[in-house]
């Protein structure tokens, strides 16, 4: 069952230095959603590395511009960056990469899809569409402990004598 969402849109120019400005972004959603620091870390590596790869392969030096759409939902946050650039097929690139081999040196691995393999152990589901252009839609489930939020916090209980 899908609930209504909010949803944030940016466009940027598809340059590097723009990159910084999603990743800030995805902080403030986030941290306003509730997710935990580490949890805020990996989700502005992985956009960051979707947004990167579109300022390094979508327009092919040619100006250009990546959208990138926040849905905030209850029990999620859906990330998706998009480019109107060079297409690619997924499944090649997956098949080309192959596993991780911990042998070779990091700009090799780089080379061989590292950046999809980080954005897959990052969050929790990674979709890839490259019909027209590029969408990479990443989505990070909260996850909410089981201790009701109202329960006093260790500190405070410590400070209760029986």
């Amino acid at each position: 069952m899908v609930h209504s969402s909010d949803r944030i849109e940016l466009a940027i120019p598809a340059k590097a230095q723009y990159v910084g400005v999603v990743r800030l972004t995805v902080s403030g959603i986030a941290n306003r959603m509730g997710f935990d620091y580490d949890e805020i870390e990996d989700m502005k590596l992985a956009v960051a590395e979707a947004c990167t790869n579109a300022v390094d392969h979508a327009y092919s030096g040619k100006a250009g511009n990546i959208v990138i759409q926040f849905r905030i939902y209850r029990d999620r946050l859906e990330v998706m960056v998009k480019d109107e650039g060079n297409s690619f097929d997924i499944d090649c690139v997956k098949r080309r990469s192959g596993p991780i081999d911990s042998r070779l040196p990091l700009t090799a691995m780089r080379e061989r899809g590292l950046g999809l393999h980080l954005m897959e152990t990052l969050m929790d589901r990674v979709e890839i569409n490259g019909s027209q252009g590029v969408v990479v839609t990443l989505t990070k489930f909260i996850r909410r402990d089981e201790v009701d939020q109202d329960v006093d916090s260790p500190a405070e209980t410590q400070s209760h004598r029986w």
